[in-house]
């Protein structure tokens, strides 16, 4: 497979990683330095990924090139684009008191001029997996239409330290997404978990169910379908400040109406994460168990 037909990675790194405490997605946790995003890339290009998109902010674009983009400009091709607040179609205002964006679906939006084949989406904060990978390129080298998603288990991607957001899952017999809900504030709860919502109504949640990670598989005709899906949003909640449209919301829309499939695909790795600083610790303590079983060399870019 060439890197003509190679599929894109579109990595979403554009968060301000405001629980975090910092710029997250440049935060070293591998022995020589290595941030999430570079065991990320390492495990794309080893599944056959032949072009990398960096979804980022404008005002970190100098840092995040030097610290994060270097490694790889001579390796793959690389393109950035840039997610903004005023990036909304002109028939609709932004808020003057508004001051973040409008969330993943506008983020994966930005990347329609730099993408004209299949690609995956992922979260630039999320440890994924080698096998994940290989899943989703072998989904994307199949040349169909559905899309996927790679499903984790929600127990095992909760947070010790705080509330997460989760897209939780419904799967179909048939192993196809039935349905989707984009759940904000998901905390454990003994052996399971509860959301609780801006109102307040609190939901049980077993532990046990597929929730979406933000990894994702797409043919470059999710971008119209993603932009009128957009549109629609912004006609209900532009007046929001708070208001995001989050890609599982919006994919969960495309499937209840029909106008996509969504295949669930699994994998046998560990997700793991930072949503708060305090996260970090348990991350830099399992890339090192995975490099000393071999999974990943000491050091990644030699």
């Amino acid at each position: 497979m060439t890197s003509a037909t190679a599929p894109t990675l579109l990595i979403l790194a554009a968060g301000m990683g405001s629980r975090y405490g910092g710029l997250k997605q440049i935060d070293p946790v591998g022995p020589s330095g290595e941030t999430i995003i570079d065991y990320s890339i390492f495990d794309a290009l080893r599944a056959g990924f032949g072009k990398l998109v960096f979804i980022i902010r404008k005002d970190f674009e100098d840092s995040f090139r030097e610290k994060v983009g270097s490694r790889f400009e001579k390796r793959v091709a690389v393109e950035y684009v840039f997610q903004a607040l005023e990036d909304i179609p002109s028939r609709f205002r932004v808020p003057a008191e508004r001051t973040k964006p409008w969330g993943t679906t506008q983020a994966i939006l930005q990347a329609a001029n730099a993408i004209r084949e299949p690609f995956a989406a992922i979260n630039a904060d999320d440890f994924y997996g080698a096998a994940s990978y290989r899943e989703l390129a072998g989904h994307l080298n199949a040349g169909t239409d559905d899309y996927a998603m790679v499903g984790f288990v929600l127990r095992n991607t909760l947070s010790e330290f705080g509330s997460v957001a989760r897209g939780v899952c419904e799967v179909a017999s048939d192993g196809f997404l039935k349905h989707i809900v984009e759940l904000t504030k998901i905390e454990r709860d003994g052996k399971g978990a509860r959301n609780t919502d801006p109102a307040g109504v609190v939901t049980s949640l077993t532990g046990d169910e597929p929730v979406s990670m933000n990894m994702w598989a797409f043919t470059p005709r999710v971008f119209a379908q993603l932009r009128e899906r957009f549109e629609q949003f912004l006609a209900t909640n532009a007046d929001d400040l708070k208001a995001e449209c989050y890609i599982p919301m919006t994919v969960g829309e495309l499937v209840r109406s029909g106008e996509a499939r969504v295949k669930v695909l699994h994998s046998p790795d560990s997700w793991f994460g930072v949503t708060y600083r305090e996260d970090r610790p348990r991350v830099v303590q399992s890339i090192r168990a995975l490099i000393d079983a071999g999974a990943y060399p000491e050091k990644l870019w030699a």
